[in-house]
């Protein structure tokens, strides 16, 4: 994925976990709060970590006998 895009993506991402933080404390909700937040930096971490999955072309393709 080219860097503008997984930029992009992170912080949008990361935008809609803050929204999502601030909506669950006006409603009281504690501990998903935090559950939010962790799961919002989790999956722009993992993001950046995990290479995407490339796959080389084989050109001997050959029938399973």
């Amino acid at each position: 994925m080219p860097f503008k895009i997984k930029f992009a993506l992170s912080i949008v991402t990361l935008i809609v976990a803050a929204i999502a933080f601030y909506m669950q404390g006006q409603i009281g909700h504690q501990r998903e709060q935090y559950l939010i937040v962790f799961l919002g930096l989790f999956m722009v971490f993992a993001m950046w970590l995990f290479p995407e999955v490339k796959r080389e072309e084989r050109r001997n393709k050959q029938p399973a006998a």
